[in-house]
């Protein structure tokens, strides 16, 4: 979701909507996978896929959110558009 990715909120609805947990973060996941396959192919870093997203998780903030009943969360999008 990219910067979405700060917002708590909005993934939290997603989760909500959706029925499924919502792995946001990193912000920048697109320059970071840039980066890994580039090291990857000048070998500074080794391994498959799996590896690198290992090393993703090692080293970046991922946050879950977990779909919930939605009520809490409704009232706050509701808030929110009625601003």
């Amino acid at each position: 979701m990219a910067g979405g990715a700060r917002n708590a909120l909005l993934c939290q609805l997603t989760a909500d909507a959706c029925g499924l947990p919502v792995l946001a973060g990193p912000v920048e996941a697109t320059a970071i996978g840039n980066l890994l396959v580039q090291a990857r192919a000048a070998g500074v870093v080794g391994g498959d896929l799996a590896a690198l997203r290992r090393l993703v998780r090692q080293t970046q903030r991922i946050v879950r959110y977990e779909p919930g009943d939605g009520s809490g969360t409704a009232r706050a999008a509701e808030r929110r558009v009625g601003v």
